[in-house]
């Protein structure tokens, strides 16, 4: 099929297909932690706000944490960090189910899943690897950027299921232990696929990527889109729950990844046009719009299918949005600090949905599950008015595209 074609080409390139299974692998944990997390702890403890701020203190940690790690990743390789790093990350994780297995106290749940902000952006060392692979070929970063957002989705989409089959057909910790052997496993077929690893600079730019042109406000969106994934998992996690289908959770989550994985797909095949940061209002615009639909859905039906279907439309705005936002990243990122310009964008998501998903949990606690679908509106609408400042024209062409 002609859509098809674009990606038939990427894959063609040598080494393609094999850092690309690795990394997808080591990848399908990102969706499984946080839910496997909130599960276990709200199971066992009973409580979905001690949940939702164990899992953004991991994931403040890891906003803190990731751009260092990233940095090193820039500068001595990804095999020779990424690899300790992980290993690092897992020990935390395991704490996590132990602690939780052996009833310990509440604080050495923050510390184990803090231990956990080690893990390697697996998702922006594939995009460095695109980047080298595809030098001088906008047209086929544009799929490959494409293709991460939609790979990224599959991850979000089949890894909330996973978790909650786990932790619901054999025991609360079964999500994150197996989260964490397919992490090491994952890891360690990427980092040996070394044919396609971007080579190391002598010398990294002086000019930190956090400071380039245009990138504070490109990382302020970042910031709210997080605000919009986080809260949106822990409101679902509860609203299921108030409705009597917690195992159906990871199912509903999964139609809103669906929904942006299918659109990613077709936006990589389509060509753009215009520049990228005119493009990225309008992306966001059409999110905030759809994100209405599933607060609707919450409180004018109570539905839980309702919900499901709202989520399954309101995602698909999402793909396009985040590939128009990485695009700008690596834009505006100088050469040979990809990575962690990539892991800046990230960190600003992942600092979004610790605190969106805290502001859901204590929501979900004191108010209703079906008022914290207002958050991710709300977020969504401080989105838009933050990407009207990285659309200034004065940010358009101040770095030179590479």
């Amino acid at each position: 099929m002609p859509h098809l074609t674009p990606y038939r080409r990427l894959f063609s390139l040598p080494g393609a297909r094999a850092f690309t299974a690795g990394n997808l692998i080591a990848r399908l944990p990102m969706g499984m932690f946080s839910v496997s997390a909130v599960v276990m702890i709200a199971g066992t403890r009973g409580s979905y706000a001690l949940a939702g701020a164990v899992t953004a203190t991991g994931l403040a940690a890891t906003a803190v944490v990731a751009p260092w790690t990233a940095r090193l990743v820039d500068r001595h390789g990804q095999a020779r960090v990424a690899l300790p790093a992980t290993l690092i990350a897992v020990l935390g994780s395991l704490s996590l189910l132990l602690c939780v297995r052996l009833d310990a106290p509440d604080w050495t749940l923050f510390a184990s899943y803090a231990a956990t902000a080690t893990t390697p952006n697996t998702g922006g060392m594939s995009r460095a690897r695109w980047a080298h692979l595809l030098a001088g070929d906008p047209k086929g970063l544009h799929t490959a950027h494409s293709f991460e957002q939609a790979a990224d989705e599959l991850c979000f989409m089949l890894g909330p299921v996973l978790a909650a089959f786990l932790c619901g057909a054999f025991f609360p910790e079964a999500g994150t232990l197996v989260g964490a052997v397919l992490l090491l496993t994952g890891m360690l077929l990427f980092t040996t696929r070394r044919a396609t690893e971007p080579p190391v600079r002598e010398e990294i730019p002086a000019k930190a990527p956090l400071r380039a042109p245009g990138m504070p406000p490109l990382l302020a969106v970042c910031l709210a889109m997080g605000g919009i994934f986080g809260s949106t998992e822990v409101v679902t996690l509860a609203f299921a729950d108030r409705q009597g289908h917690q195992s159906a959770a990871g199912a509903v989550l999964a139609l809103q990844a669906a929904g942006s994985c299918a659109a990613g797909l077709l936006y990589g095949a389509a060509k753009p046009t215009g520049p990228a940061a005119a493009r990225l209002p309008w992306c966001v615009a059409a999110m905030a719009a759809l994100l209405a639909l599933p607060l609707l859905a919450a409180s004018l039906t109570g539905s839980l299918l309702c919900l499901a279907g709202a989520l399954l439309v309101a995602g698909m705005a999402t793909a396009p949005t985040m590939v128009t936002t990485m695009t700008l990243v690596q834009q505006r990122t100088p050469e040979g600090r990809l990575n962690e310009g990539m892991t800046l964008a990230v960190t600003g998501l992942l600092g979004g949905i610790a605190g969106g998903g805290a502001l859901g949990g204590w929501t979900v606690e004191h108010v209703s599950a079906t008022a914290g679908y207002g958050i991710p509106v709300t977020a969504a609408a401080l989105a838009l008015l933050l990407s009207l400042a990285t659309a200034s024209k004065r940010f358009t062409n101040s770095w030179t595209p590479h």
